[in-house]
């Protein structure tokens, strides 16, 4: 068997009677047709709508509440030749917000500039000190994007200086709103605005377009970028603006992007909200996790090839930078979490040194990993204070279970998923010991388990090119319309092997009902070791099709795995593979009680051994192991049917070492048995205890062939043996040596080591799987 990582969870099917109908009617496949009815699109007309945006998904700007009052504003500040100041943020929203409603005063005559917060020295939002700063500057309006509406204590201080602040705003409102002159927010509680979802970008292009009295097409490239990166929904309007906005996005004459583009080794005609995500998202987001975040918005407003240049391999340095730190600080800390108990629930860990400003990153690596609710802190030694975030599981509502234990911390924030906090390092523990009672309690002592949503099942014969491009249609994919999540189930995956550099990737054809599909799974390669020849698994991920030199095939993307039936693994050869002392769920069988005696140390923590000498010991081998070990070969197959009787739900690692080679060197012929003998027959007293070696020389024999040829003749009666000295019987009785149990169990040896050392794998896997399930 193989467990899945993660808990998958199945979304109700459509009808097929109603999948069949709506193929029918739109000439599509029904898998298509399946996504749509699960996404609520259940005629051709609702398809249509929703695959083609257009600018009729743009909602009025003048809807959002205080718009006009803003706009106004703004457009007096212009008349009068005051200085407006954009007060953005440090993330790829936050700098993509400012850039737009900069761009767009620039465009009408505005004596505009910027102004980016230091995450790590005025922290996230209105900044009183920092207020005060641009207003001594000069500034007479300030316009915030991305923040403000939570900004109560600055926004009054530049009241009291006389100087106006427009709040442009899409987080959570607070029980009450800042002083503002306006606040522009989607979710205004005196507002109407039919679509609340908007990023900062978003309503930074809301503003733009009503500033401008049109729609802005040329920013909706980054109108796109911030919508994408800040994960929010991406159906109605935000769904307009990230489908229109990769359009432009592939036609940008914006040159900051294009040499981003080339820093990220990005082909622009082929660019998706994957490429957003993945590689223009994080550039634009590392400049401010590492400090100053202002050169990302030089960046997107320059006009200047030399500059764009510059600042662009700016951004992509830092973001080598920022994944460097990423690694570093995620092996110290898969580091002492392998000091930690198995049964901890939440892992809270601080250190000083470690760099705040990733530590969100981190404990996504570290919840993908371990599957459990991580906060990560970083220590200041001249405060006593740790600060950092925490990021966690479906089933463990992070905000909720920190907001137990408050007065813990000095400042606080998140969400279900994730939270930011900062605390004396003296309470770490506490808050440690607080959150594992609390998560044990709630999760009834079972382990967390990240869930993974399938949308559809299906058969390896419905994918194909056609399917595919289909499904394609139906992106941009994202919060709210997620990339679809497809559940192939009992396919053999055939030929799988580990790929790349460090052979970290699973890659296999998975085979059903004679249609193939091929499978690649990035990070899986481990489960290479695991898997059976032509392994029956089932499998959930995403579709897609592969190109390579011109060629076209469907494939899928495996994200997680399993296995309801046992997997057997070839681990045989001359030598024991070191790999198989890293099983931290095995049950080790030793036939041989010298290498039981010299390989227990290395059996891992959490596993266990047993010796087996005999069928009895054999069948009390009853384990709750996911997986057996023979790491030995017996000296008769009864002891393996022993050990797998009733044990039928592991998985078994076939080693079978074998020192003696009884296959290979057979059975002394007649002519060997008659030198021995006639050697022995002419010698008195030999010291087969010291000098075995030279009668084996002598002979013209191995050591192992005259040991069992003397152990014969001993059993048989034909010579004597005491205190290692060797003497002829005289007139021995006639015995047939092959009826001897030395010789009978050299024969039973020669079979075990030909079944389970010389069959082929598939061969030795079929009995094994056979023995599995029949009594002994």
């Amino acid at each position: 068997m193989i467990k899945s990582r993660k808990k998958w969870t199945k979304l109700g099917q459509p009808d097929p009677k109603e999948v069949a109908a709506l193929s029918k009617a739109t000439g599509s496949s029904e898998l298509f047709s399946a996504l749509c009815l699960q996404r609520g699109l259940d005629t051709e007309e609702q398809i249509r709508h929703f695959l083609q945006p257009d600018e009729t998904w743009f909602h009025d700007p003048y809807l959002l509440h205080d718009m006009d009052k803003a706009i106004e504003r703004i457009t007096e500040a212009i008349t009068n030749g005051e200085k407006i100041t954009i007060y953005g943020d440090y993330d790829a929203d936050g700098v993509t917000s400012a850039s737009i409603l900069v761009e767009s005063l620039e465009t009408i005559g505005a004596d505009v500039d910027y102004y980016i917060p230091n995450r790590f020295v005025e922290g996230y939002g209105p900044n009183t000190e920092a207020f005060e700063k641009i207003i001594s500057a000069g500034t007479n309006l300030i316009v915030t994007c991305d923040n403000g509406v939570a900004g109560h204590d600055a926004v009054q201080r530049a009241k009291e200086l006389g100087v106006d602040v427009i709040v442009t705003d899409h987080h959570e409102i607070p029980e009450s709103l800042p002083p503002a002159y306006a606040v522009i927010h989607p979710h205004h509680p005196k507002g109407a605005y039919p679509f609340g979802d908007l990023s900062g970008a978003g309503v930074a292009f809301k503003v733009a377009t009503a500033l401008l009295g049109e729609t802005p097409w040329e920013m909706l490239d980054l109108a796109a970028i911030g919508t994408v990166a800040d994960l929010v929904s991406l159906m109605d309007e935000n769904r307009a603006i990230v489908k229109l906005g990769l359009m432009a996005l592939r036609t940008t004459q914006r040159i900051g992007l294009i040499e981003l583009y080339k820093k990220a080794g990005i082909q622009a005609s082929e660019l998706d909200e994957t490429s957003i995500g993945f590689a223009v998202g994080p550039r634009l987001n590392a400049i401010g996790r590492m400090g100053d975040a202002s050169p990302a918005v030089r960046l997107m407003l320059s006009i200047d090839p030399d500059e764009s240049a510059q600042l662009a391999g700016l951004l992509n340095d830092k973001n080598e930078e920022r994944k460097q730190l990423v690694s570093t600080i995620a092996e110290e800390v898969f580091a002492e979490i392998s000091l930690t108990s198995d049964d901890t629930y939440v892992h809270v860990l601080a250190k000083e040194g470690w760099h705040e400003g990733v530590l969100g990153i981190v404990a996504s690596r570290v919840v993908n990993k371990t599957g459990k609710p991580t906060i990560l802190l970083s220590v200041n030694p001249e405060t006593g204070i740790a600060k950092g975030s925490g990021r966690s599981v479906e089933s463990f509502h992070l905000y909720e279970a920190v907001d137990r234990s408050r007065e813990l911390t000095t400042a606080f924030g998140g969400h279900h998923m994730a939270a930011g906090l900062s605390m004396p390092v003296e309470n770490v523990s506490q808050l440690r010991e607080e959150l594992n009672i609390y998560a044990e309690k709630i999760n009834g002592g079972e382990p967390f388990q990240e869930e993974l949503t399938v949308h559809v099942e299906c058969e390896v014969k419905d994918v194909s090119i056609q399917s595919l491009e289909e499904l394609s249609q139906l992106a941009p994919f994202g919060t709210g319309n997620p990339a679809p999540v497809f559940l192939v189930r009992d396919a053999q995956a055939v030929q799988a092997r580990k790929i790349g550099a460090d052979s970290t990737h699973l890659k296999c054809t998975l085979e059903k009902e004679q249609s193939a599909l091929d499978g690649i799974g990035f990070g899986l390669g481990k489960y290479v070791d695991e898997l059976g020849p032509n392994a029956t698994i089932s499998v959930v991920g995403e579709l897609e099709i592969n190109e390579w030199n011109g060629n076209r095939k469907p494939q899928m993307r495996i994200v997680d795995l399993r296995s309801d039936v046992p997997q057997f693994i070839d681990k045989r050869g001359k030598q024991l593979p070191a790999d198989i002392w890293g099983l931290s769920d095995a049950l080790y069988v030793f036939f041989n009680e010298r290498l039981l005696k010299s390989s227990a140390n290395k059996v891992p923590n959490g596993s266990e051994y047993a010796y087996v000498d005999s069928v009895e010991t054999g069948m009390k081998c009853q384990t709750t192991k996911s997986t057996i070990v023979f790491i030995d070969c017996p000296d008769n197959l009864e002891l393996i049917k022993a050990v797998l009787n009733g044990n039928g739900t592991v998985n078994v690692y076939a080693c079978f070492h074998s020192n003696e080679e009884a296959f290979t060197k057979g059975i002394p012929n007649r002519k060997m048995f008659a030198e021995v003998y006639k050697y022995i027959a002419t010698h008195q007293d030999i010291d087969v205890k010291n000098k075995a070696d030279l009668l084996a020389k002598h002979l013209k024999l191995d050591r192992s062939t005259l040991d069992f040829i003397l152990l014969v003749f001993f059993e048989a009666g034909f010579v004597t043996i005491d205190n290692g000295v060797l003497n002829k019987v005289d007139n021995p009785d006639k015995s047939d040596l092959t009826q001897t149990n030395t010789y009978r169990q050299r024969l039973k040896r020669m079979q075990t080591e030909e079944t389970l050392l010389y069959s082929s794998f598939n061969e030795l896997a079929e009995m094994l799987n056979q023995w599995m399930m029949v009594a002994v």
